[in-house]
Formats: structure tokens, C-alpha cells, sequence
């Protein structure tokens, strides 16, 4: 797997777009598809600072395998009352899923009317997370 790829996995897992962490990075959406798709090599500082966007270290993005993160995640014992994760980084996958707890929070949290209110966090949502 491509560090672009590596990349790709877990700005899809953070529900970020494309558009998203591109206007962050300061490049043009194209420019940053080239990242993603290995046209463009990624820079050691042009990797923090996407690692940062996403929130986790630049290690992380190296070491990164969506394979173990599916198969592991498709990996469910017992009741259901937890998840068995088998050799995938779990302190990863653990922050990644406290983001999306966090939102979703935050998102019950206000009422349509409250949202309403704020077009500009509104807007900043749809451009993270696409519509709501």
C-alpha cells in the first residue's frame, strides 16, 4: 500500500473530503488527488501537516493498514458487547472512532434551529463531512 493510499484510507475513515483537507493544506482539490493517488510523492512536511489535519502522528500514516483495520474490525466475538481487534493499532482505530463519538455529540447536542444559527459551522461541517 502507497503512503497516498495510507492517506486516503484514513481521511475516508475520518469522514474528512477531499475538498476538506485540501482548502487546509492551501492546494488545489487536483493537486491533492495527485497526492492520494501517488502522481505527486508526499513530502516529509507536506505528511505533518496532512497528519496533523487528521489528527494523528506521521507514523501512524506510515504504518498504516487498512487491511488489518477491516479484517479486524470485521473480526466481532461474543455478544457484541465489544469488538475483538486483533494485530491492527488500536490506539489508532480507538481515536478515530472518539472523533466520530465527538461529533455526533456535539451534533445531538444542538437542535436544527441552533444549527441554523450558525451557517458558518454549518458550512464548515458539510465541508469536513459532507451533508449532514
Amino acid at each position: 500500500m502507497t503512503l497516498g493510499n495510507r492517506v486516503k484510507s484514513l481521511r475516508e475513515l475520518k469522514n474528512y473530503s477531499q475538498k476538506y483537507v485540501s482548502e487546509r493544506l492551501d492546494i488545489s482539490q487536483s493537486a491533492y488527488s495527485k497526492l492520494e493517488t501517488g502522481e505527486t510523492k508526499i513530502s516529509d512536511e507536506k505528511l505533518s501537516q496532512i497528519a496533523e489535519i487528521l489528527e494523528v502522528k506521521p507514523e501512524d500514516i506510515k504504518a498504516f493498514d487498512s487491511q488489518k483495520y477491516f479484517n479486524s474490525v470485521s473480526n466481532v466475538e461474543g455478544d457484541y458487547s465489544g469488538i475483538y481487534i486483533g494485530n491492527a493499532d488500536t490506539e489508532l482505530i480507538q481515536k478515530l472512532y472518539e472523533d466520530k463519538i465527538q461529533l455526533l455529540e456535539k451534533l445531538l447536542n444542538n437542535t436544527e434551529k441552533d444549527l441554523l444559527k450558525s451557517e458558518k459551522e454549518l458550512e464548515k461541517y458539510r465541508s469536513k463531512y459532507g451533508e449532514l
